[in-house]
């Protein structure tokens, strides 16, 4: 009995042992797992340090319509109200820095503007070319477009918005315009055509390139474009995720999960242009855009952004200095059957103000004006400042027509106005 006893001693120790050491069989099937989460858990830990590590020091603005905006831990950064295109506040606005896959605001532009002239179609299919193809690399976002396949152009807009595909970019370039420096072409005559005056693109992608530059006010100008233009197609902006080829893929845009005012635009990264984010938000009535370039950390963008937009949001407010077809001024003309013109706003007029301030208006008037004046004709603008700095202007038009006078009274007209009378 005794010996029976010991003989069993081996198997209760194997059984204990494999109980305890992490490389049994036992734990492995038990614990499998919770070691990937461990890990994954450790892994973000470093990734957060090194972040912080990486970290710029905070960047105040140079440049602010009111108050003391935040300082930021940016290269650059920008605030611009979207209805008048008046930057409220700005770091190093016009400094040219990589604009990674922001750079593909400018493509979907491209595309959007395309679809609403008619020279696309949404269901124009795409070929997807052995230079477009993405081979699954995990260095580059991908729609992953099967190589020699076709894709829809709603299909590739998605993909270059949501999914930041560089397939998808490349793909379109090449239907476009035969290449993507045909493409890079089209998008510095377009980024001329709206103002981007220290924008120049190598690619419709965004990939790394010592030529490829953009700055944080022409980012802003190119999605308050992408905004006013393109009606039909900007709420893809917002979409969350799509899926192509059986791959679903979310909209690295964190803010779309967590604030529902925000609906845009696009996140960039490469290691030349650190992390990037131009972002879109409206509450109530009004409409506020955000860039952030060059930040440590997709976490970062997203917090940076989340700042900039509560600063703005709090400092300014809505105003409607002049209502429309109200008169503003009486405008003196020459040779017309009538010696003045009723002068107002043929739109309505919102300004994006500091909370609590004043509004001053004056009125600059065209030299010379003569009849005839058709109605809506430009004939000066108005300028609005607070705290006497200009904060926006409208174009001021007439209210009304004036003939030309007769040439008697015009002759009469021209006397008096060489005696001064």
């Amino acid at each position: 009995m005794k010996n029976k006893t010991f003989s069993l001693l081996p198997i209760v120790l194997a059984i204990a042992a494999g109980s305890m050491f992490p490389g049994s069989a036992s734990f492995a099937a038990t614990h499998k797992a919770t070691k990937p989460a461990a890990h994954a858990t450790k892994a973000t830990a470093t990734k957060k340090v090194a972040a912080a590590a990486n970290a710029l020091p905070p960047l105040a603005a140079d440049n602010s319509l009111a108050g003391t905006p935040p300082a930021l831990p940016a290269k650059a950064w920008l605030l611009m109200d979207f209805d008048s295109g008046e930057v409220l506040a700005s770091a190093n606005a016009d400094e040219a820095l990589p604009p990674a896959s922001l750079t593909k605001m400018m493509t979907s532009y491209i595309v959007e503007q395309a679809l609403r002239t008619g020279k696309l179609k949404p269901t124009d299919l795409v070929s997807v070319s052995e230079n477009a193809w993405c081979r699954g690399s995990s260095t580059e976002s991908c729609m992953y477009l099967p190589l020699n396949s076709q894709a829809t152009v709603i299909d590739i807009l998605r993909g270059i918005i949501i999914q930041s595909g560089n397939d998808a970019s490349k793909a379109i370039a090449e239907h476009m315009a035969a290449s993507e420096e045909g493409f890079a072409k089209l998008m510095n005559a377009e980024a001329q055509r709206l103002g981007m005056t220290h924008t120049h693109f190598m690619n419709p992608t965004g990939l790394p390139d010592p030529d490829h530059k953009s700055s944080a006010r022409d980012l802003a100008i190119l999605a308050r474009a992408i905004i006013r233009d393109s009606v039909d197609y900007y709420p893809i902006y917002a979409e969350r995720e799509f899926k192509y080829n059986g791959i679903k893929q979310g909209n690295r845009n964190a803010l779309l999960y967590t604030d529902p005012s925000v609906d845009g635009l696009k996140t960039g990264h490469t290691d030349a242009a650190g992390y990037c984010l131009v972002t879109s938000s409206k509450r109530n009535n009004m409409r506020l855009i955000t860039v952030i370039l060059n930040t440590h950390s997709a976490q970062a963008r997203a917090d940076q952004t989340r700042t900039l937009l509560g600063w703005g949001y709090s400092t300014f407010e809505k105003a409607t200095p002049i209502q429309p077809n109200t008169v503003v001024t009486k405008a003196k003309l020459s040779f017309g059957k009538a010696d003045t013109v009723d002068a107002g706003l043929a739109t309505p007029w919102m300004l994006t103000v500091p909370r609590g301030q004043q509004v001053q208006t004056s009125v600059e008037l065209k030299s010379d004006l003569e009849a005839p004046l058709t109605k809506g004709a430009v004939i000066g603008k108005v300028v609005a400042t607070a705290n006497g700095k200009p904060i926006g202007e409208a174009p001021l038009t007439a209210l009304a027509d004036v003939e030309r006078a007769g040439l008697l009274l015009r002759l009469w007209q021209h006397v008096t106005q060489l005696f001064g009378k």
